[in-house]
């Protein structure tokens, strides 16, 4: 392996889409979603720990998941599981990241991973990292793995590239946000766009070159501090209420002229929604997709049906529908309106007492 390359692997986030199983205390990346035996931030590690030495791997979440993170990957030191003292999004954690490594590691080249994606080709996807890996290491240059569109999705960011660079990389064109029905049908058809997967690779002095030309505010506030020293966290603390909430797509990714994209076929998926894991789960003859022996369904097909352990369950007449019932809170609602579940869950936190089921 080789001894420059390192991996961020990003565990911050609530999953609320997933809720009631994600919740704030226990989000989704530390779930068993699709009963594998191992959960998402685990799978995830076993992945890249393929290409990556275990030393050289690193977790950024919140500071409430760090003690779960290492619970979960008892492989990784202590000190390669790093909290962040707030949400600020995905910005100022790359650069908190990237300049922590630089300071270990100045010729380090870095993959960015999400904790919660699912990637069943996984000899492709390392062969894509690789590549990558080999590619930023002799370029200045951001590269993004780009997945190959199946279906015309709304719930996805795209990737528009032009230019090819060579067999493998091509220069991006243009990022778009999830866009509506409609513009993503035209996306598909052209045939020069791809799903924007949140995986990024590039070399500490490209990525920091970046953040120093379209962030410097920002940078200019990481830069103060003694990485891997005693005095680190209290500088990080210092910062994060200071920096600016922004995207490492919005406020790097779009304005970059040096970004280039990697088509790949990982059988990728965010597992962002309920039915992403129904799409992704085994299904019986009903074509439901139920994790427990004890539900009895009547009448009832394409669902995705979560009850708790040690509980029945009988459903009869449902079509299409979600169904999660955890021990504190039970949803039922349309395949359809996944995507509305955030909305539910900002709607339950006004009522009293709500905080306790999220």
């Amino acid at each position: 392996m080789n001894k420059n390359n390192y991996c961020v692997i990003m565990a911050g986030g609530i999953g609320s889409r997933f809720w009631p199983m994600s919740t704030q205390k226990f989000p989704k990346q530390f779930h068993d979603i699709l009963g594998t035996g191992r959960t998402m931030i685990q799978q995830t590690f076993d992945r890249i720990k393929q290409t990556v030495p275990v030393e050289n791997i690193f977790v950024i979440t919140n500071t409430e998941y760090a003690e779960l993170s290492h619970q979960q990957l008892p492989e990784l030191p202590i000190e390669n599981i790093v909290g962040e003292p707030m949400m600020k999004n995905t910005a100022a954690c790359n650069i908190y990241m990237v300049n922590k490594i630089a300071d270990l590691n100045p010729d380090a080249n870095v993959i960015v991973l999400p904790a919660d994606h699912l990637i069943l080709k996984e000899n492709a996807f390392l062969e894509k990292v690789n590549q990558a890996f080999d590619f930023a290491s002799k370029n200045d240059v951001l590269i993004t793995l780009g997945i190959t569109p199946t279906r015309p999705d709304t719930g996805y960011g795209y990737i528009q590239f032009s230019e090819k660079q060579d067999s493998d990389f091509y220069k991006v064109k243009t990022f778009t946000e999830k866009p509506n029905l409609e513009i993503a049908k035209s996306f598909i058809e052209t045939g020069d766009f791809l799903w924007n997967a949140g995986i990024f690779i590039w070399n500490v002095k490209s990525i920091q070159k970046a953040f120093a030309e379209y962030l410097p505010e920002m940078t200019q506030e990481f830069v103060s501090c003694e990485y891997n020293s005693d005095r680190e966290i209290i500088c990080i603390e210092t910062i994060y209420p200071k920096v600016e909430k922004i995207s490492i797509d919005n406020g790097i990714l779009e304005k970059a002229k040096n970004v280039y994209v990697i088509p790949a076929d990982l059988g990728w998926s965010d597992l962002g929604t309920w039915t992403s894991v129904y799409e992704n789960s085994e299904k019986n003859e009903d074509n439901n997709s139920i994790d427990s022996k004890t539900v009895l369904t009547y009448n009832s097909k394409n669902n995705v049906v979560r009850i708790k352990k040690g509980k029945a369950a009988i459903i009869d007449g449902l079509e299409d529908y979600i169904v999660v019932d955890t021990e504190k809170a039970l949803l039922i609602c349309p395949r359809d309106n996944d995507q509305l579940i955030k909305n539910y869950v900002l709607d339950l936190k006004n009522f009293k007492k709500g905080e306790k089921y999220m």
